[in-house]
């Protein structure tokens, strides 16, 4: 087999330059899930605070996630959540002064944090076979990518 596979891609001639992502995605609930968050009233504790930990950590350990992913020296990160009717919505903001940007640290944080969101209320979200009938992650996307001052495409 003459398939060749890469590795990491080169970057040791890039500049260091300010690179920023923004990501999000949301995770449907029920409405009774989504009112049991509201009231703290979830056993394993209170939701947004452990989904932010997970989002953070999610970030800082991306290039273990992420086999072809490099080593980020972040300078930030901020999680942000917003509970809605009929879901909770989870942002990240990521900021490096680097080589490569940071719009992978951004989606595992969303995914990571989202996940710890399902972990955390899955009980009041299985029907009586065991499933999760309305609990979905989705949208989960990139909505914004600087590098320097300006957003890249």
């Amino acid at each position: 087999m003459d398939e060749r596979i890469e590795g990491i891609v080169d970057v040791g001639g890039k500049p260091i330059v300010p690179r920023e992502a923004t990501a999000s995605g949301f995770i449907s609930l029920q409405t009774d899930t989504i009112d049991a968050i509201r009231a703290g009233l979830i056993r394993k504790g209170d939701v947004v605070q452990a989904s932010t930990i997970a989002a953070i950590q999610a970030v800082k350990e991306t290039p273990r996630i992420v086999p072809h992913c490099h080593p980020i020296p972040l300078t930030a990160c901020d999680v942000d959540w917003q509970i809605e009717d009929f879901g909770v919505r989870c942002l990240v903001r990521v900021r490096a002064e680097w080589k490569t940007g940071v719009e992978m640290e951004a989606l595992t944080g969303v995914c990571a944090g989202l996940l710890c969101v399902w972990d955390m209320v899955k009980s009041l979200e299985k029907d009586e076979d065991g499933q999760y009938p309305e609990a979905r992650i989705e949208e989960v996307r990139v909505l914004e990518k600087r590098k320097g001052d300006s957003p890249t495409r």
